[in-house]
């Protein structure tokens, strides 16, 4: 089986087998190829592994807790964010990373200091209303 990609990101998977034709007269066997395309959107398959990772994020209290902190106070950095959470530096860093890799949140960094943000546009593809109200009230 071979998997192609397109510009249209469409997968293709194309089995190829071999078909063979013995002749009653003994001669040499003759080989036919045969081409199957069987199509695939292997975009989905993209679409649903990155929800997926997102939805992992958004899975922990404590990154709901960051999150609902990015919300009230806007742009924070680690070193702001630690006394509020109650955690140390490395472990928020640690949630930050997995809220930063799912898209969830941005970083900007100033200098030595990486300030952390709520990315709204893509927290409006994944929250219902009722959620939105907990991270947009003003939207409520």
């Amino acid at each position: 089986m071979i998997n192609l990609l397109t510009q249209e990101n469409i997968g293709y998977n194309i089995n190829t087998s071999r078909l063979f034709d013995e002749r009653k007269d003994g001669e040499n066997m003759k080989e036919e190829s045969k081409l199957n395309i069987e199509f695939q959107d292997v975009s989905m398959d993209r679409m649903f592994e990155q929800y997926e990772q997102k939805f992992k994020a958004l899975a922990d209290k404590k990154r709901l807790q960051i999150m609902n902190l990015l919300t009230k106070n806007g742009s924070m950095c680690v070193c702001d964010l630690s006394p509020l959470i109650d955690m140390a530096q490395s472990k928020l860093s640690y949630h930050l990373k997995i809220l930063l890799d799912a898209n969830l949140i941005k970083k900007e960094t100033k200098g030595t200091w990486s300030y952390y943000e709520l990315n709204q546009e893509e927290l409006n593809h994944l929250l219902s209303h009722e959620l939105c109200c907990i991270f947009k009230p003003t939207h409520c």
